[in-house]
């Protein structure tokens, strides 16, 4: 029961991460740095904060408290999660759409599940996961086969991805990507794919707040099992070093594009756009919420980034079908997107056995 409580986390946080874009479209007269930096006060200022004023009480104190060494490396790694998100845009633009996020993602899921388990190994630590336990557990395979399963998916995704744009392109209904360098595009992807996947080294970098949250929350609480909501200190941190990495190139996007006018241009639809920006933002960050809901359940760093990655994944795919994204192309097509969604959907079925097996 708490391996299916986990992954129905997990698909909220996925839904939320794979849904959050759709409030920026009808943002009207701003450019996108505006917009997106607007966003992004609520994503990473505003509503962790919130959350964990709600749900932890004295979590300033748990922060202050922490060792100072935690406390940077947590930032650092949200800044270099910072950087990983902003390169996305140039795998993507060198690569295409479907080949850029297929690699990116697909490297993402595999350095932020296999990574802390591999530290691990090297330096033990109570409770973590190491890379013998992965690979010399029944559970610990299950969840590797799970995947290896969901890349095969990702895979599916982006060769269906990359049909689509070559017959849209054959009809005419889209050009052909002129920017296209597969050396510098894989570079790039690579880079995005390990940088993005900080975040989770973040997670487990301001683990000693959660473990005080959820000691002190037991405590409270005797025999009523693990702390929901335990995460919620840490995002604090890590995101700060989102927001710093984001403010900056945002501000400066501003700069170069003349684009601070934004803020002050009456002729744009303000509130509006200021309602449907902080939306976005908060539907973003309602990502990690059920992440950290997720983990408490499954208590498995690499399985929960797993799942957490897939059903961003599948939602993305899934939406883009609903919208009709895929309209105009061939059946044999839409047919490898569809068996790619099922392939990850399969995949989170195969993670989610495998937790319920694990001892």
């Amino acid at each position: 029961m708490q391996a299916i409580f986990g992954v129905i986390f997990h698909f909220i946080g996925g839904f939320a991460s794979g849904s959050f874009y759709i409030p920026y479209k009808k943002v009207k007269g701003w450019s996108w740095e505006t917009y997106w930096l607007i966003g992004g006060l609520f994503s990473w200022l505003i509503v962790p904060p919130l959350a964990a004023w709600l749900t932890i009480p004295g979590f300033s104190n748990i922060i202050s408290d922490t060792h100072s060494g935690t406390l940077w490396l947590t930032y650092f790694f949200g800044v270099l999660w910072g950087i990983g998100g902003l390169t996305y845009g140039l795998g993507v633009r060198y690569l295409g759409v479907s080949l850029g996020s297929s690699i990116i993602l697909g490297l993402c899921m595999v350095f932020g599940a296999l990574i802390p388990s591999i530290y691990y190994q090297l330096n033990p630590a109570e409770g973590k996961d190491t890379i013998s336990l992965l690979t010399g557990t029944q559970w610990g395979m299950t969840i590797l086969a799970g995947l290896a399963i969901c890349i095969a998916g990702i895979i599916l995704c982006g060769k269906a991805g990359t049909r689509k744009e070559k017959e849209l392109a054959a009809t005419g209904e889209i050009s052909n990507n002129t920017e296209y360098k597969f050396g510098i595009g894989l570079l790039v992807s690579i880079i995005s794919g390990v940088l993005s996947a900080c975040f989770n080294f973040g997670l487990e970098a301001g683990k000693p707040m959660a473990i005080v949250a959820n000691e002190v929350w037991k405590a409270a609480h005797p025999g009523e099992g693990e702390f929901l909501y335990r995460n919620n200190v840490i995002y604090v941190v890590v995101l700060w070093g989102g927001l710093t990495t984001n403010l900056i190139w945002c501000l400066l996007l501003n700069a170069r594009n003349e684009t601070f006018k934004d803020y002050t241009n009456a002729q744009a639809p303000r509130l509006n756009n200021l309602i449907f920006c902080a939306l976005a933002g908060t539907t973003w960050f309602l990502q990690f919420f059920f992440y950290g809901m997720g983990e408490s359940k499954l208590g498995n760093g690499a399985s929960s980034w797993i799942l957490h990655m897939a059903f961003i994944i599948l939602v993305a795919n899934a939406w883009g079908l609903a919208l009709k994204e895929w309209k105009g192309v061939s059946r044999k097509t839409i047919s490898t997107v569809v068996f790619g969604i099922i392939t990850i959907i399969i995949a989170v079925l195969v993670v989610g056995y495998g937790n319920s097996i694990r001892p």
